[in-house]
């Protein structure tokens, strides 16, 4: 937390890859960017959720995963050197301009504070919220001794952690955890994972070398001084009560998508998404825009292809307001020498 307010030309809320791509469009405009996003890193249901299934519909790439599209995607960003806040969720916007020249105070709940000219909803379908098990009592036990994502690692080290899931995010933090934890245990509801081959192979390495454990079942209760846990009682696939000592759990049970605190922005809703037009695709508060799967108009398509389009004119406007008195000419990245510096393009001649 801090008492410094950050200016920016434009706030994007979302990091996934229409979020991504904006910044792009706007970095060739000279248009600063922070992002917000409460994942713990870039790519929203790309990196979280599929990182490894395969998408066959971006140009130019017959087949590219999930990851690969957020790594391609940073590495084309970083020559405008967008600002990062993870772990993050905008949690208040007010509006303090004018419709022609907007300006917003905007909060995190991690009390980070902004204030942009213009904001871009790149959210996908909203605010990412952690699947929490069904386990009576477990909200007393929460933000002291159970998590549902790893903001700094240190926090961990020396700890006994269970980790509890069995995709990539559990997977990863079990590899990432283990060298600074007393203990970690993987817990998992059956032998079978849906990380990638690789994490699964790490994990059982570590496994046969006993520098972990694993175990097959499903914590039941939670036992401890609340909110401090001292150990969970688990019941194996053979219905058979067995304990694990841990002072932490991490629960990776995977996401849902909620609209959150955007509903409380003073947008138009329709059905939980925001309508947006199909010239500058910016809402019903003026310097607000919105882009990707959380925008709704005639025709709307939900592809990541037709969210860089709609990013690419976003920009346009967005400049307008940056800009006021600056006149924009187009220019094509493939003739124009000054885009090109920007992107770090050498000349051949």
């Amino acid at each position: 937390m801090t008492d410094e307010t950050i200016k920016t030309d434009c706030l994007i809320v979302g990091a996934g890859p229409v979020g991504l791509f904006a910044v792009f469009e706007l970095g060739l405009l000279d248009i600063r960017t922070h992002l917000v996003d409460i994942l713990s890193k870039p790519g929203g249901q790309c990196s979280e959720l599929y990182p490894e299934k395969p998408i066959y519909d971006i140009p130019g790439f017959p087949v590219v995963t999930g990851q690969q599209l957020t790594d391609n995607l940073l590495q084309q960003i970083a020559p405008f050197s967008p600002t990062f806040h993870h772990g993050e969720m905008v949690t208040s916007l007010e509006p303090v301009g004018t419709t022609e020249a907007p300006l917003f105070h905007v909060a995190t709940d991690a009390g980070t504070r902004f204030e942009a000219k213009t904001v871009v909803i790149a959210a996908g379908g909203g605010s990412f919220q952690p699947k929490k098990p069904p386990i009576e009592g477990i909200e007393a036990f929460e933000g002291t001794s159970v998590f549902y994502a790893v903001r700094k690692m240190e926090q961990f080290r020396g700890k006994k952690v269970l980790i509890v899931g069995g995709g990539d995010s559990a997977l990863d933090w079990t590899l990432n955890l283990q060298p600074i934890a007393e203990r970690v245990t993987l817990m998992h509801r059956r032998d079978d994972f849906r990380a990638a081959p690789h994490s699964v192979e790490q994990m059982r390495k570590l496994v046969a070398e006993g520098k972990m454990d694993l175990r097959i079942g499903q914590v039941m209760r939670l036992e401890g001084v609340a909110p401090r846990l001292s150990k969970a009682i688990c019941r194996g696939n053979d219905g058979a009560e067995f304990v694990v000592d841990a002072d932490t759990m991490l629960p990776f049970f995977g996401l849902t998508m909620k609209l959150g605190p955007i509903a409380d922005w003073g947008l138009n809703l329709h059905e939980n998404l925001v309508p947006a037009d199909t010239e500058k695709f910016e809402t019903n508060v003026p310097g607000i825009f919105a882009v990707g799967d959380i925008n709704t108009y005639p025709g709307k398509l939900k592809l990541i292809l037709s969210g860089f389009h709609e990013a690419a004119l976003a920009a346009q406007k967005v400049h307008r307001y940056v800009y006021p008195e600056k006149r924009l000419v187009f220019q094509y990245t493939t003739s124009s020498t000054s885009l090109q510096k920007k992107l770090g393009v050498k000349d051949e001649a």
